[in-house]
């Protein structure tokens, strides 16, 4: 495999309609996708993955594990600390924006929010040297 079809990403969310259709758009691109329905289930699949994901698209508000919890975790292992990391949430508030770029993501993506546009920062964020 090489080029698009080497990159995983993992999307993280818990409503099935948005997850449903970031991973359909993301396959159609042809990224290789892994989901989760909350941060724990990711945290679950993170450890048994064979390689890191090469990219991390996570919502914030979530049942069990949310998103800053999940974004701490990958942060402080070794393996992980290098996976860029999208935010897609409803989350409005600056104090989650600035918390978020404290954990160093990527981008913050709010939702309602364009397909377009997210797969533009999937993109930018998977490309070489970015």
């Amino acid at each position: 495999m090489d080029g698009l079809q080497s990159k995983v990403v993992l999307v993280v969310e818990d409503d099935v309609s948005a997850r449903a259709l970031v991973c359909r758009a993301l396959r159609a691109k042809g990224y290789g996708v892994e989901e989760a329905a909350d941060g724990l289930a990711a945290s679950v699949l993170l450890g048994r993955m064979s390689r890191p994901p090469d990219l991390l698209i996570c919502d914030i508000m979530m049942p069990t594990v949310d998103g800053f919890t999940l974004a701490r975790l990958v942060r402080r292992q070794s393996a992980l600390r290098s996976i860029p990391i999208i935010f897609l949430t409803a989350q409005t508030h600056a104090d989650a924006v600035i918390s978020a770029i404290n954990l160093g993501v990527r981008h913050y993506v709010q939702k309602p929010f364009s397909l377009k546009d997210l797969l533009a920062k999937v993109d930018q964020s998977l490309r070489p040297g970015s």
